[in-house]
């Protein structure tokens, strides 16, 4: 036995290279240094910082999707902070930062994100940032629990081990997918005091009404009711507690198994050879 184990490795809990991963999609690298400046003024050093960026700046290289999962991926930080390269870091600082993430973790630790904006529910919207004209816009009731976040400035739980979808792409829309991974994955999502300058208001154009409408249709899908089986037992999933009720009935349930035997044959789902 003991040559069998020769072989194998032990897992152990992860130990963190960084404190934090800074990581960028950068496309104008002035402004990108600017925003550098501002993190290590305020105490984001490079000895317990590591700081990534994926370069933009002649061409897409990655979408925000793609991009951002290579950062969630490869970052070495215990807390991985995606970013917008038009940001600045100013009157608060990494030990204030530190703190208000030690507060959320002290009072729930099932957090995966944070940030300084988002959608608390159909009504309420939370911000807590400086605008590039100099508004300062405060929350006073923070920390919120969030059902979305704005993408300016976002802090992943390295040990959430959370990714954005592979079937969205694009730069718009990320902030929310995150956080609907982080809600399956059964993670809480968080708007906290921690105001930056954000020099951009949003640019809703063309390209972000194109990616709501593919944000929608793709969890229209992901979220339908279904009826699955495992080898021991058959069942029906729905958001609707009524829908899932009727439908998991015995007689229900037999009925449904000789429509997929009549129509849904085992070969509709065999791998297709390339053509």
């Amino acid at each position: 036995m003991d040559d069998a184990l020769n072989i194998a490795r032990a897992v152990s809990p992860p130990v963190y290279e960084y404190e934090f991963s800074i990581c960028t999609l950068v496309t104008r690298k002035d402004e990108y240094c600017e925003m550098l400046e501002s993190f290590l003024n305020k105490g984001f050093d490079k000895n317990t910082c590591e700081y990534l960026y994926i370069d933009n700046s002649t061409g897409s290289t990655f979408d925000a999707y793609t991009g951002l999962n290579h950062f969630l991926q490869h970052a070495k930080g215990k807390y991985i902070i995606l970013c917008h390269q038009d940001i600045l870091v100013h009157d608060q600082d990494r030990t204030y930062l530190a703190d208000r993430i030690a507060e959320i973790e002290s009072r729930d630790k099932d957090w995966a994100i944070l940030a300084n904006a988002g959608g608390i529910n159909f009504k309420w919207i939370a911000t807590n940032l400086t605008q590039g004209n100099g508004n300062r816009i405060k929350e006073k009731r923070l920390p919120l629990q969030t059902k979305t976040i704005d993408e300016n400035f976002v802090i992943v739980k390295s040990s959430a081990n959370l990714a954005l979808s592979h079937d969205l792409s694009g730069f718009h829309m990320y902030g929310p997918d995150l956080c609907l991974m982080a809600d399956i994955l059964g993670f809480k999502s968080y708007v906290i005091d921690f105001n930056i300058t954000h020099k951009s208001d949003g640019n809703p154009d063309a390209s972000f009404d194109r990616a709501r409408k593919a944000f929608m249709k793709k969890y229209d899908h992901a979220l339908r009711g279904r009826f699955m089986a495992t080898t021991i037992t058959r069942y029906y999933i729905s958001g609707n507690w009524f829908t899932a009720m009727v439908y998991n009935f015995m007689p229900v349930k037999f009925f449904v198994r000789q429509y997929y035997k009549l129509f849904l044959h085992k070969k509709r789902y065999v791998l297709k050879e390339k053509q």
